[in-house]
């Protein structure tokens, strides 16, 4: 029998603590999200590596989740960008590969003159590439996080532990720094899927809308025609 309609995510193959808000917590979602492992995309393959070396793996995985039911294919890294157009040319449902697509979408809301910000994991590793595969101006001002950090420590070194008050800081801290050197930034992409916890603290820090990967998720599953579970509690 198949499956209820669901958010098909193709997840990395890491072992890091995933708080709610993390697009790898359930918890995370108002609607149904199912996860499979892309075996051997660990965190440093996908943001240090060469993402072409993934591409067969996460294309078999995208098509396992449309075959079980999933209306919709999403992935938790958003350095991804460079698999956007192979994988949703291979399937038959939405694919959002990145947060990253938000750029391109928010830029004509902004006021003249104010642009889009991006806070990812890795600011060396995040190339122009990766913004323009999905349609972002290859100059948008882009902040990373300390890479010696407790997030970053926990995300590369696939560690059991997370210091979230750390990590929460190290957002904000890099927040204030992104609208410090780009004052013209409106709106701020959290590149990263293990950033979202932070999201509110971080809108409310800067007064600025922020967006991630679970508002673009939000979006592909009331786009495909269902209600969030606390629409139909109503």
């Amino acid at each position: 029998m198949r499956a209820a309609p669901f958010i098909g995510l193709l997840r990395l193959d890491t072992h890091f603590p995933r708080p709610v808000g993390d697009i790898g917590n359930p918890n995370s979602f108002d609607f149904p999200v199912r996860a499979v492992v892309v075996r051997g995309a660990t965190a440093r393959a996908a943001v240090q590596g060469d993402t072409g070396a993934l591409v067969a793996s996460f294309v078999r995985a995208a098509r396992r989740q449309v075959d079980a039911g999933a209306v919709a294919i999403a992935t938790s890294c958003g350095f991804l960008t460079p698999l956007q157009r192979t994988l949703a040319h291979a399937v038959p449902v939405p694919v959002a590969t990145s947060a990253l697509l938000q750029v391109a979408w928010l830029a004509p809301m902004l006021g003249r003159g104010r642009r889009v910000g991006v806070l990812t994991i890795d600011a060396d590793a995040l190339g122009a590439s990766h913004l323009e595969a999905v349609g972002a101006p290859s100059d948008t001002p882009v902040i990373g996080l300390p890479r010696s950090g407790a997030l970053a420590g926990a995300i590369f070194g696939d560690r059991d532990r997370l210091d979230r008050s750390r990590a929460r800081d190290e957002v904000l801290a890099a927040g204030r720094r992104l609208v410090s050197r780009h004052p013209t930034v409106g709106a701020i992409v959290l590149e990263c899927t293990n950033l979202p916890p932070y999201r509110t603290a971080l809108a409310q820090a800067l007064r600025l809308p922020v967006f991630d990967a679970n508002t673009l998720l939000v979006f592909l599953w009331l786009a495909t025609g269902h209600t969030l579970r606390s629409d139909t509690a109503r």
